[in-house]
């Protein structure tokens, strides 16, 4: 094998669906796994739809993942340039190699013309498709003769190229996910390769591209399946075939019931986001939820990916970004789409919030905290975050784990107060304080000891003791040991929270 040089070629139209990070994901581990070039190519030649923000938004989401290309946009190399736009005039001397080696068409049909012959189609109740059984009919050069087909090119009339399908021949190719995929070409329409406003379309610009940046392996979702026809086609008309790269169509990403493709619409709906970054639309203002604004840790978003349609084929789930590359094979990727699992999504990021260093999170939840307005010394807050951290998923989660730290409670659980606060509790929480103020040190094992010794010795009961107190540190019958919690809360805290309780709940 060849050097393996693989690319990721979006569209800047929009926001990076979390469907296109898969497929960079997978070049990037498929170049690593094999020691080749990851590449990233701009794919701009749909003007119309351009979004001069979206280019910044990609290289940015690769980059927040740990994916950020080893060439091309961002990264520079010897076989640019990376954007199509910026490489358009190669594509006009392609798009006339086809037409002269009778492989392509000159198509000069109005708009005008074609909705003539859809609507005639349709009276009919069919299809009307550009074809090898309707182009002789239509206004291209194959019907002209050379004189006519020039006339109206220098006399600027607009055309477009098509590509021209030979009428009754089987097209044979092979996917590395799929295995062999057979198609008549008698089903195919002759696509428009080069456009009337001097752009190439996809077709032309994705194979030209591919061939003269020496890719080895097509990477891509599933949706490009249907053009592997025509691309395959292509480098046999230009005559690349020996250079013509292997294909890998990766499976769709579904709804998490698993119908359909998932959209935007369908994580609005479900509450979690469908991109990687929070995405603000420069048109409308309106602003999308990112993967790692909602917080995720890039670590765990790359894990999500990576099981969406690929399997190693073993009981292990978390994969560093390092130890991807090692299991990661094509041929275990699947076929069948992939439903998208918001809960398994959350896991992940669990996990990798349990294995996050204190320092890192404390240092997160400071953020957390001062936009909450509360003020804490950075030890307090560490030792606050390794007591919750194993109940949350998300760093934002830590303060409804543990605002009771940072602010004494303000009311009650009405359910709890109509549980554990009895006629005799006051009393027994006023004896609990007298034994408090006199532990020292205040520690949580040191308070554990000697509260539990109390219990026993005036045969208090553990549940009424240990409920009513957790109620008025608390606020609620939440949280992790009351040990503890008194211990980071501190005697003085402690002693006045209980003291408020009372006087309160009384």
């Amino acid at each position: 094998m060849s050097k393996v040089r693989v690319r990721f070629a979006p569209s800047p139209t929009g926001p990076l669906h979390i469907g296109g990070l898969r497929t960079a994901l997978f070049n990037y581990l498929f170049a690593r796994k094999h020691g080749g070039t990851f590449i990233l190519r701009i794919e701009d030649t749909d003007q119309a739809r351009y979004v001069a923000e979206a280019e910044n938004y990609i290289l940015a989401s690769l980059e927040w993942c740990g994916i950020g290309p080893d060439e091309g946009v961002g990264a520079g190399g010897d076989m640019g340039p990376y954007r199509q736009s910026e490489r358009k005039e190669r594509y006009a001397e392609y798009a006339d190699r086809l037409v002269r080696s009778g492989h392509a068409y000159l198509a000069f049909d109005t708009p005008e013309e074609l909705d003539q012959q859809r609507s005639a189609a349709e009276a009919e109740k069919q299809t009307f498709t550009y074809d090898a059984t309707t182009r002789n009919g239509m206004n291209n050069s194959l019907t002209m003769d050379g004189a006519k087909v020039q006339q109206l090119v220098e006399s600027g009339t607009p055309y477009v190229v098509r590509f021209k399908f030979p009428p009754n021949e089987e097209i044979v190719m092979q996917d590395i996910v799929r295995g062999e995929v057979r198609v008549e070409s008698r089903t195919l329409d002759d696509k428009i390769l080069f456009k009337s406003d001097g752009m190439p379309t996809y077709h032309l610009a994705n194979v030209v591209d591919d061939h003269e940046m020496e890719i080895t392996h097509v990477i891509r979702g599933e949706e490009w399946l249907p053009s592997l026809p025509l691309h395959v086609s292509l480098y046999k008309a230009f005559g690349w075939t020996d250079s013509m790269p292997q294909f890998a169509h990766l499976p769709l990403i579904l709804k998490p019931d698993g119908k359909g493709k998932l959209s935007k619409r369908d994580g609005d709906k479900g509450g979690f986001p469908v991109f990687p970054l929070e995405w603000k639309d420069p048109k409308t203002g309106e602003v999308s939820s990112g993967y790692r604004e909602e917080g995720y840790f890039p670590e765990a978003c790359i894990n999500i990916l990576a099981f969406l349609g690929w399997n190693p084929g073993t009981e292990k789930e978390l994969y560093s970004l390092e130890e991807l590359p090692h299991d990661f094979d094509l041929q275990k990727v699947g076929k069948a789409g992939a439903k998208f699992d918001h809960d398994k999504a959350r896991w992940f990021n669990h996990q990798y919030l349990q294995q996050a260093p204190g320092e890192e999170l404390a240092t997160s939840f400071e953020k957390v905290l001062a936009e909450k307005g509360v003020q804490a010394s950075p030890e307090m807050v560490l030792e606050v975050v390794q007591l919750v951290r194993e109940r949350a998923d998300f760093v934002s989660d830590l303060w409804e784990q543990s605002s009771f730290f940072f602010r004494a409670p303000e009311s009650y659980d009405e359910k709890v107060v109509k549980k554990r606060w009895k006629e005799s509790t006051p009393e027994l929480m006023r004896a609990l304080s007298d034994l408090l103020q006199h532990i020292d040190p205040f520690t949580a094992e040191h308070i554990e000891r000697e509260v539990k010794a109390e219990i026993e010795a005036r045969e208090w009961g553990m549940g009424a003791v240990m409920n009513a107190w957790r109620l008025l540190l608390v606020g609620a019958a939440q949280g992790p040991s009351l040990f503890h919690i008194a211990e980071i809360l501190g005697k003085e805290e402690v002693l006045k929270r209980i003291e408020t309780g009372i006087n309160r709940l009384s």
